[in-house]
């Protein structure tokens, strides 16, 4: 055996010795989430179909899997654990739900409208391709890259703020009331909520910098994918977002 596999054969073995059994059972559960969509193609062509006459369905259980898969992920890197008392897994994966939907709609509207509007406003009608399949294939890269950023960077700056602001105020919400289903359904107190919010981490952190140096790429990475792959990829971008949100609250909670 190559003295190469070895010392990465060891490498491995060593990183997963170090791990908690925690972290074991996590991974496999996410490799085991994962694999069939990989293994399987009766089981990828059910979902692109399922997902194609469901999206809304679809896009409420994806986010508030993965989403909240991120959240847990970021709990784990600022407390060491995943789960824990008061955290409320249930009303987090509902609030995902919820916002997976809002997020399939910025995705409808922001890829449909500023396509148009680039080409309606700025006179580049090369910009409408975006929007025809067959057309779309045979666009050049340049000008695909510089559609897709314009799609992006317009849904990060305008919708993603708004939406992010919302999980905070409800994060807090769910805190607030013990992680609890019960709890999680009584009124939401906005106004207490947003003037007790730390407006400081929430701009520094969450907006100035994932935003432009994250979520901006990412996303136009994201509309650079043919249509039936969007959606699955943002849908795994959730992972990064609960990731995200789960730190920038900890860092408000300091």
């Amino acid at each position: 055996m190559p003295n190469e596999v070895k010392q990465s054969l060891f490498s491995l073995i060593t990183y997963l010795i170090a791990m908690k059994r925690t972290d074991i059972v996590f991974a496999l559960c996410l490799i085991l989430l994962f694999l069939p969509f990989f293994l399987f193609n009766e089981v990828f062509s059910f979902y692109e179909s399922f997902n194609k006459e469901h999206i809304m369905i679809m896009s409420f259980i994806k986010f508030a899997i993965l989403a909240t898969t991120g959240e847990l992920l970021g709990l784990r890197l600022k407390k060491g654990v995943y789960f824990e008392k008061g955290f409320g897994v249930i009303p987090r994966a509902i609030v995902w739900g919820f916002l997976g939907l809002a997020i399939q709609m910025a995705f409808v509207i922001f890829s449909t409208g500023i396509p148009i509007f680039i080409s309606k406003t700025l006179g580049f009608a090369f910009a409408a391709d975006y929007l025809d399949k067959e057309k779309i294939q045979a666009m050049d890269f340049g000008l695909k890259l510089l559609v897709s950023f314009s799609i992006s960077a317009s849904m990060n700056i305008i919708f993603a703020p708004i939406m992010m602001t919302f999980h905070k105020i409800t994060d807090t919400h769910i805190i607030n009331n013990g992680g609890t289903l019960v709890g999680f359904f009584k009124p939401i107190q906005f106004g207490n909520i947003m003037s007790e919010m730390n407006w400081r981490v929430q701009w520094d952190f969450v907006f100035k910098k994932t935003i432009p140096f994250f979520w901006i790429p990412a996303h136009t990475i994201t509309f650079m994918l043919p249509p039936e792959y969007r959606v699955l990829f943002a849908a795994i971008l959730g992972i990064a977002l609960g990731v995200i949100m789960a730190i920038a609250s900890q860092k408000g909670q300091k």
